[in-house]
């Protein structure tokens, strides 16, 4: 790859290396520069800028990361669309995040145009959050060293990919608890509750509990119930911490048929914890940190069992790196923290549906047929296949036959009764719409039927605040387009608006926070606005 500063007029296709702030906008670096670009730059009196040029053996950075990713990925992991050389990865469901850190290690030791960044593992993780990112530093990366990455990430044996998601079978649990003179049935009661939530957390249950005396014998009897009963794993908690194998607890346990596999683990909190068997059933004696809701040693037990993962003396007893937990202020249970950072945004689309097609004539142009349905039809049936969170309709003229128009499609509707004062109204009660869980909008209007699920996921994948993309806007041939992706944090300026307009003079007064997403059609660009403009939109 070629680098440095180069004459303008030698810098058709070029990548342009900074951005340039111009009097009509701003060039973003990254951008491969067209014949427009360059006008726009002599107009702006630059002579010289600095560029990147592709060489042969390159591989461009969005190709390259994507194709590294893909490589790395394996069950239960998805990977994004690249957007800026990063190709993010993220869980498909609930489960277990696996990481072979000798893969990883191996791939970024590859060649320092490639990087790997994942999620310290295991990780209990939910659907949508990012497990990894996969950056190229440069705008380009040689074809011999991404072929060499990607096939250390192919020798991986173990787990069949270097990053992978273990979903969670449906642990029945038993609970037996013990009782001493003074022992408060309210501390059982919580204890109960806890571990509950511990299993619920892991798409588990705890489905039995028996209460007894802190006796060896009464242990045997409660235990050998919860077998009766098919409980896996059977959880055993005493009144009085556990201190040798040959305690109240363990010999209740043996008393009952099992066998004591190991006892003590190198995690604190956590360190009495006691893994026994009885045939193909876990029995776990339980240390006291298991009443708490804070995280444990317990936990990291019962997140392997509960991904079909192995728990023997050898697993336990590797745990001890970062097995110090009392200094964490806090690590909830999953799915009762805030939200992660790590997690994709969650994204609505905001699909404006109540215009009165005054241009069309009589005709409402959002039923007239396009590809054989209603256009309104065809447009959602594009959007809803982007695999946003939620799709949100607001409708106003003819809402009745909207929503005919749009029966099976799994949508949400508001009405506008103010729909005849302008689109303004219609976006105003959209955003209004949302609910504070709802992190982005995408701003759709329903009489753009060429818009792919494709352009959708582009500007979804380029959408990154946190890195200064926080107005996403398609472009086709340097022409700005629609959708819009919007952040939450211009809501409010959304909903000001006024007039039958939408929000796009916003984009002009957040110049820095725009990413221009260059598309490879024009659909972006063709909404139906004109008797002839319906007549002459070619079969999608």
């Amino acid at each position: 790859m070629r680098f440095g500063h180069t004459p303008l007029q030698e810098a058709l296709g070029h990548i342009l290396a900074h951005s340039l702030r111009l009097a009509d906008g701003v060039l973003k670096k990254g951008r491969v520069l067209d014949a427009g670009d360059l006008r726009r730059l002599a107009a702006g009196g630059h002579r010289e800028i600095v560029t990147a040029c592709l060489e042969p053996g390159d591989v461009a950075e969005d190709e390259a990361a994507q194709c590294l990713a893909q490589a790395l990925t394996g069950a239960g992991v998805r990977a994004g669309a690249p957007f800026t050389g990063r190709c993010n990865l993220f869980a498909s469901r609930h489960g277990l995040l696996q990481v072979d850190k000798a893969c990883i290690d191996a791939v970024n030791r590859v060649h320092e145009s490639l990087t790997v960044a994942t999620l310290a593992a295991p990780a209990v993780v939910d659907v949508k959050q990012m497990l990894a990112t996969v950056k190229v530093i440069p705008f380009a990366a040689p074809r011999a060293a991404l072929d060499e990455a990607i096939a250390v990430a192919g020798a991986v044996s173990a787990t069949g990919a270097a990053i992978v998601l273990r979903s969670f079978r449906a642990l029945r649990a038993g609970l037996v608890q013990t009782r001493l003179d003074g022992t408060r049935e309210s501390v059982l009661d919580k204890t109960a509750r806890v571990l509950g939530g511990r299993l619920q957390a892991l798409d588990g249950v705890l489905a039995e509990e028996r209460r007894c005396a802190h006796a060896a014998a009464a242990v045997a009897e409660a235990v050998a119930a919860q077998l009766a009963a098919g409980c896996d794993p059977v959880l055993v908690s005493g009144a009085s911490a556990i201190v040798d194998r040959r305690d109240v607890v363990p010999a209740g346990i043996v008393g009952a048929g099992g066998e004591l596999v190991h006892f003590g683990m190198p995690v604190d909190p956590g360190n009495l914890l006691l893994l026994a068997r009885h045939g193909e059933v876990t029995i776990l004696g339980l240390p006291g940190c298991a009443r708490s809701p804070r995280y444990n040693g317990l936990d990291a037990v019962l997140e392997r069992l509960a991904a079909h993962l192995p728990v023997l003396p050898g697993d336990v007893m590797g745990m001890g790196v970062g097995g110090l937990l009392k200094e964490i202020p806090e690590r909830p249970q999953p799915r009762a923290s805030s939200v992660s950072s790590a997690r994709a945004p969650r994204v609505a689309a905001v699909v404006l549906a109540g215009g009165q097609s005054r241009r069309m004539g009589s005709l409402n142009k959002l039923l007239a047929p396009v590809d054989g349905v209603p256009m309104v039809r065809a447009t959602l049936q594009r959007i809803c296949a982007a695999g946003v969170d939620r799709v949100l309709v607001v409708t106003g003229h003819q809402r009745e036959r909207v929503h005919a128009a749009l029966q099976g499609i799994a949508v949400d509707f508001v009405h506008n009764p103010q729909y005849a004062q302008g689109l303004s109204t219609s976006l105003a009660c959209g955003i209004a719409a949302l609910g504070a869980d709802v992190d982005a909008a995408l701003v759709c209007l329903a009489d753009m039927p060429r818009v792919r699920a494709q352009h959708v996921q582009r500007l979804l994948a380029a959408f990154d605040p946190v890195e200064g993309r926080s107005i996403c806007v398609p472009t086709h041939r340097g022409k700005r387009g629609n959708p819009v992706l919007w952040d939450r944090r211009y809501f409010q300026e959304m909903a000001a608006v006024r007039g039958d307009v939408g929000a796009r003079h916003i984009i002009g007064e957040h110049a820095d926070a725009v990413c221009e997403v260059e598309m490879d059609d024009d659909g972006v660009l063709l909404d139906v606005d004109s008797p002839q403009a319906l007549a002459e939109l070619a079969p999608g």
